[in-house]
């Protein structure tokens, strides 16, 4: 903030130097001297009884402390200036000490309006006094405490009065703090232009005049507009420039000297009033000595150590009843913590069961529904099949987030580290919402970076989610409109890519006051015109995977205008040579020139259809088996090339159906086909011999990937051995 730096001719001269002096040293940032000097001027008023100086001395110690950030001294010194001037019945002093309390005020957190009032209270004075030019230092220092606040529009008028009031006046101090300010308001009302204009003219000013405090100023708002423009490598130029004038400004030694400085004043302060103690000690002696009333006040304390001893006695019984209290709390306090983990645990368990039962008659529905929309004689229904596909899509999404959100409570969600292809993972996921974008009529535009690696290694399932997510969000809240799918690459160090992810659409927008709301559960925005609401479960979900990749989700929309989301993420380049799962697989199947043959172990009769027919689609020759122990004989009587395998059967499950198996067969391919949550099973499944999994329901291609790649490992093992 601006200070007022109080002047006058008066008739004392060594009192008068030391103003000059004092206010040398804090205009050129010399904090030790400035306050040494001030501490002397304080002792020689005090000395001569001069209020006047005692007035200066006050001041000029608020104005060192408050550069220092120093508030309690800064307002104390502060304080005492007002109650001299008040007493002087000095105009122009409160002009000073008024502005100068403001300062102090506006930094402070909550005092704000505070502030305000006492640099209004310097205009009036000014304007009853007419004396304009005292207004320009209220006048900044109200917007600046406006543009502090985030006040902007508030903060406005008075920058423009300032410039008014400046004219032409050659203060290089007063006008490069006077544009930082102008720097900033451009800045933060996107006005970029201007902002730099006046942040350059700004630094220009107080470089020219050694302004070391307006300099690290403007150098420090300067590199935060700079960084958001993407300009990071005069960011860092502005930076280094704001931490050398920081540290002209706060050298440790001269900090030191300042404290000891105190230390001095402080000792001193104390030393009189010992002095004064020690003369009012010795007469009370005096008195005590000669009077007898030394005997009833030895009585009186002794009645005061005997109540004093009773009520600590009864402290004493009171703290041992608390004691005991808290303790029964304490058990109470067990008791419910251990209750609470078994109903989570019960609710963890209940979760996962509900999440098998429910996925299971999925899979049948989600299966029968894409065969159909295969089946070129329904070309008639094909826009119900469609629709009751992504219903069922839906259903399970809706699943899906809630058991995310019970993982990610418990604590259960872990990345993996695995290879996966960048691209076609957001293609897969472009198709997954192509019913819902012919449904608003909107287009789908995705960009991905050739400089991007092709193959990385992640965790693709998170990624994929929190991809769906913004997308799902952007293409239902979009009504003939736009979405935009921007994937660049930031920077690549060493083995790792830093990669910049964006989806943009151009719907309806979030309002300010809403974006943060978003971001919790079951939190939703007010759609009336879409008949797809959702959970409100799907950005509290993105926002929690990302913190597990160390990175944030960030936000920029404007209602009416549209939304903008984006994230980084640091991934591995996987330099290891790729395979074509499907590719190897028609290789292979050309070579041999024969049908394969898989066994389904399954003991639900409508996904043993489901997989069946899908199978045979793709001319697969398909066997049935309906639990454990007929996998096992028919395993042990044919070859198989690939055996599917649920895990929840009667009898024997579907990883102890593996152990037996892998006795007799160790190369067949086993693969799990299940409806339960795989992070809690996955160990116990590659531990049982499985070689892969697939969760139902599943995308067909998907499935079909998986399947093929197994395959196509089996050939090669047969024909190694």
């Amino acid at each position: 903030m601006l200070f007022a730096q109080n002047t006058g001719a008066i008739s004392k001269d060594s009192l008068e130097s030391l103003v000059d002096i004092t206010r040398e040293n804090l205009l050129k940032y010399n904090y030790k001297d400035g306050v040494e000097n001030a501490y002397l001027l304080l002792e020689g008023a005090e000395n001569s009884d001069a209020d006047y100086y005692k007035f200066h001395a006050h001041n000029y110690l608020g104005n060192a402390y408050n550069q220092l950030k120093d508030n309690r001294r800064a307002k104390s010194n502060y304080l005492k200036a007002l109650d001299i001037a008040h007493n002087l019945e000095n105009d122009t002093l409160l002009i000073y000490i008024y502005n100068n309390l403001g300062n102090v005020y506006a930094e402070e957190k909550g005092s704000a309006k505070k502030g305000i009032a006492y640099y209004n209270r310097v205009i009036d004075l000014a304007d009853s006094l007419k004396i304009p030019d005292k207004k320009l230092a209220p006048t900044i220092n109200i917007a600046w405490t406006f543009i502090d606040d985030g006040k902007y529009s508030q903060a406005y008028p008075y920058l423009k009065e300032s410039l008014r009031l400046l004219g032409d006046i050659k203060n290089n101090n007063t006008r490069s703090q006077l544009y930082m300010l102008l720097g900033r308001y451009h800045h933060k009302t996107n006005k970029l232009d201007s902002a730099s204009y006046y942040f350059t003219q700004g630094l220009q000013l107080a470089e020219a005049d050694s302004l070391i405090l307006p300099a690290s100023l403007i150098c420090k708002d300067f590199a935060a507009m700079l960084f958001e423009k993407g300009e990071f490598e005069a960011a860092y130029k502005s930076l280094e420039k704001y931490d050398n004038y920081k540290a002209q400004l706060f050298e440790k030694d001269k900090l030191a000297q300042i404290e000891a400085a105190n230390a001095r004043f402080d000792v001193n302060e104390y030393r009189r009033n010992l002095e004064i103690s020690k003369k009012e000690q010795a007469y009370q002696d005096e008195l005590i000595s000669r009077s007898t009333e030394k005997i009833l006040i030895m009585v009186v304390a002794s009645l005061i150590l005997i109540i004093t001893l009773l009520i600590l006695n009864k402290i004493n019984q009171d703290r041992k009843k608390l004691i005991h209290q808290l303790k029964e709390k304490n058990n109470q306090l067990v008791d419910a913590r251990d209750n609470a983990e078994r109903l989570s645990k019960l609710k963890t368990e209940f979760f996962s069961t509900v999440s098998h039962e429910l996925r299971t008659p999925l899979y049948g529905v989600v299966g029968l529904a894409s065969l159909l929309l295969d089946d070129k004689s329904l070309k008639k229904h094909e826009s119900d099949l469609k629709s009751l596909k992504f219903s069922a899509d839906y259903l399970l999404a809706l699943i899906n987030d809630v058991l995310q959100m019970n993982k990610m409570e418990s604590k259960q969600v872990k990345l993996e580290n695995i290879p996966f292809n960048l691209k076609e993972l957001v293609l897969s996921i472009v198709n997954t919402f192509e019913f819902t974008r012919l449904q608003n009529n909107n287009k789908v535009h995705y960009f991905i970076d050739e400089d991007i690696p092709e193959n990385l290694i992640g965790d693709p399932v998170r990624l994929s989610q929190i991809l769906m997510n913004l997308v799902g969000n952007a293409v239902k809240f979009t009504e003939n409109g736009d979405i935009y799918i921007s994937i660049k690459l930031q920077a690549r160090v060493d083995d790792r890519a830093v990669i910049y992810f964006e989806v943009k659409d151009n719907g309806i927008g979030i309002p300010k006051s809403k974006q943060k709301l978003i971001f919790e559960e079951f939190s939703q925005l007010r759609a009336a015109n879409y008949n797809y609401q959702g959970t409100g479960l799907g950005l509290p979900i993105v926002k929690r995977l990302l913190e597990l990749f160390n990175s944030q989700i960030h936000l920029k929309s404007k209602e009416g205008e549209g939304a903008l989301f984006c994230f980084s993420l640091s991934l591995k380049e996987d330099k290891a040579p790729s395979k074509e799962a499907g590719f190897a697989h028609e290789v292979y199947l050309d070579n041999l020139k024969r049908v394969q043959k898989i066994l389904v172990v399954d003991d639900n009769k409508i996904n043993q259809v489901v997989t069946r027919r899908i199978l045979e689609k793709q001319n697969f020759e398909c066997i049935v088996a309906s639990n454990g122990v007929e996998a096992i004989e028919k395993a042990s009587a044919e070859n198989f090339d690939l055996i599917l395998m649920d895990l929840n059967m009667p009898g024997i499950n579907g990883m102890e159906t593996t152990e037996r198996i892998r006795e007799f067969n160790k190369l067949v391919p086993i693969v799990a086909l299940t409806a339960v949550e795989i992070e809690e099973v996955r160990n116990e499944i590659y531990a049982s011999g499985m070689n892969d999994i697939i969760v139902k329901p599943y995308d067909i291609e998907r499935f079909y990937q998986i399947v093929n790649r197994n395959l196509s490992a089996n050939i090669e093992a047969v024909s190694k051995n």
